[in-house]
């Protein structure tokens, strides 16, 4: 009888083995169907050529003010401005021109919010379209010659990166990466990267440090990763006060970082900082510099020229634009240009 028992509960604890491994598996077969469903693979996107291409019939800018600037950019010798809720880029050999006097690029996106260049082809951001926009220097200004379409949520930051020789484009809303290369004056979409807890995550923008990219926070988190697979290599935690960035840029010996608003949303806690170690940022290990600049506002995207850097900053009508130098690792030389 014993030997019987023996068998038996043999027999059940193997059958008990194979059915717990069935629910095992049927598990993560539902977990990998879930996350397809969730984060599908993104297919590569078509440039839609404009055959003709666009060209805006009027350069002239019809407003006398800017209304939200969000990115500045020195090209080849030439500025643009991205007048957000204008929705236009607007381009100028004198950053000091007032704006009527800035022309215009395109008129052809809703709340833009950056562009950039090779020095051949340039890539701007249709954020509220979800698009993509490609345009080559001809004719007196600028021709709209392909759009790529359903550009993840709310595409919201555009880089050019020498080192790779790609266009880095970053959907604000889901944590894709769209990875676009031009080819003898042929842009096409390469691949898309994805980071999935940054997926319904506002993260407005990020920087390319050599190899690696930063991600300012979006879920609380400044995050370091590969650039070539966005495989996350490490996470800064940041306090609620400051869990809303904008942007990261190392400057000198610091870590240089906009806020728009604290973890609720809140441009209250709008400020401009900077730390020499992200890992600090959890305990509020950094120093304030707004104070440097009119304070009241919300700081936004950091650019720079050969000479200076530069600050666009909302909210203030009077102050959207500013000039700094970084001398001897202190803020100095500030301006107010518009």
């Amino acid at each position: 009888m014993s030997d019987f028992k023996s068998s038996s509960e043999k027999i059940h604890t193997k059958h008990g083995i194979l059915f717990i491994s069935g629910i095992i598996a049927l598990a993560a077969l539902i977990a990998a169907l879930y996350y397809r469903k969730q984060f599908p693979a993104s297919p590569l996107q078509k440039l839609s050529v404009l055959d003709p291409p666009h060209i805006e019939e009027s350069l002239i800018n019809e407003y006398d003010t800017f209304n939200i600037l969000t990115c500045l950019r020195y090209i080849n010798g030439t500025w643009f401005l991205v007048d957000c809720y204008h929705d236009r880029i607007l381009y100028s050999d004198s950053l000091e021109a007032a704006p009527k006097d800035w022309k215009v690029m395109t008129r052809e996106i809703k709340h833009g919010h950056t562009i950039d260049s090779d020095g051949e082809v340039f890539l701007a951001d249709d954020t509220e379209n979800n698009r993509v926009l490609v345009f080559k220097k001809g004719g007196e200004g600028f021709e709209l010659t392909g759009v790529f379409n359903d550009i993840g949520i709310l595409p919201h930051f555009v880089v050019y990166d020498e080192n790779s020789g790609r266009f880095y484009v970053l959907s604000s809303m889901t944590g894709e990466l769209y990875v676009f290369k031009n080819e003898n004056g042929e842009v096409s979409h390469e691949r898309t990267e994805r980071i999935k807890e940054l997926n319904d995550c506002y993260v407005r923008s990020f920087t390319i440090i050599g190899d690696e990219v930063y991600f300012v926070s979006g879920n609380k988190n400044i995050i370091r990763a590969r650039l070539k697979d966005l495989k996350v290599l490490e996470r800064f935690p940041v306090s609620d006060e400051i869990a809303g960035m904008v942007q990261l840029e190392k400057l000198g010996d610091y870590y240089y970082i906009t806020v728009s608003t604290d973890s609720s949303f809140n441009q209250d806690y709008a400020t401009f900082i900077r730390t020499k170690d992200l890992k600090t940022l959890s305990e509020n290990g950094y120093e304030v510099v707004y104070n440097k600049f009119e304070e009241g506002g919300t700081p936004y995207f950091i650019g720079r020229s050969d000479s200076h850097f530069y600050l666009t900053e909302h909210r203030l009508p009077d102050h959207q634009l500013w000039q700094f130098d970084i001398k001897d690792n202190e803020i100095v030389n500030v301006i107010s240009l518009h």
